[in-house]
């Protein structure tokens, strides 16, 4: 395949940025890197100008609106027949283009390398998170890393008020314009997910974010409850890590 336009989202994405962006042009072949921010006041442009002047073919687009307004707008922008989103806080692996390549069919409209999760590289309990990740995945989707058919999402029309699950918006537009959207162990992303997360109030706010979701799609309960119970742990330890 030809290079492709990588589209990143960011909003005072500093911390992990540079190394995000960095994983992206060492594993794919950019042709066009898309920023879109939402007016960050960290230091998330001036990573991005490093690289522009670095490369040279970094679009660096500012907005307020919602996350779903912004994927709206890098869509817009992209070009070619494929195109990726790449999380502002995750690490592509070694070769995922490559890898991600060797999934494309004539009625593959998208191919989603799995989300590691930071916290739990090298745990036992590592492969049962993959399974049941791909199994959200197939009822909910998600665009931490994800190559996609362009002509699939063209004319997608994003509702404004989605700020969350906009990607399961997208995967279901996808779905229904007839081509597949697959979930893949490899290539995969690892995610950093921010310290903010691993809080008991940021739990509960995603905790019922979610299970409105699930509520409506009752196949997704347990799987929730899982994560549920992952992040449960993950914040008493370090909350212990804090204290001990």
């Amino acid at each position: 395949m030809e290079p492709v336009d990588v589209a990143i989202l960011t909003y005072n994405s500093a911390a992990k940025l540079e190394e995000c962006i960095s994983s992206v042009y060492l594993n794919v072949p950019v042709k066009n890197l898309i920023v879109v921010d939402g007016f960050s006041t960290d230091a998330t442009p001036a990573i991005v100008e490093k690289f522009q002047q670095k490369y040279g073919n970094v679009l660096f687009k500012q907005e307020k609106g919602t996350r779903a307004t912004a994927r709206q707008t890098a869509i817009r922008l992209v070009k070619g027949d494929w195109f990726m989103f790449v999380d502002s806080d995750v690490i592509l692996s070694r070769n995922w283009f490559t890898e991600a390549t060797k999934q494309v069919g004539e009625n593959v409209g998208a191919i989603w390398g799995i989300e590691i999760w930071s916290v739990l590289k090298g745990k036992k309990i590592l492969p049962l998170f993959e399974r049941v990740t791909l199994k959200i995945f197939e009822r909910r989707g998600g665009t931490h890393d994800m190559l996609i058919r362009r002509k699939t999402v063209e004319d997608i029309k994003i509702p404004y008020q989605l700020h969350t699950y906009e990607d399961a918006y997208i995967k279901s537009w996808i779905d229904n314009k007839g081509y597949k959207v697959l979930g893949v162990y490899e290539p995969h992303c690892i995610h950093f997910r921010a310290d903010s997360v691993w809080t008991a109030k940021k739990h509960v706010e995603l905790m019922v974010s979610d299970l409105k979701f699930a509520l409506r799609r009752p196949l997704l309960l347990l799987p929730y409850g899982f994560y549920s119970a992952v992040v449960t742990y993950q914040i008493a330890i370090n909350k212990f890590k804090r204290t001990g």
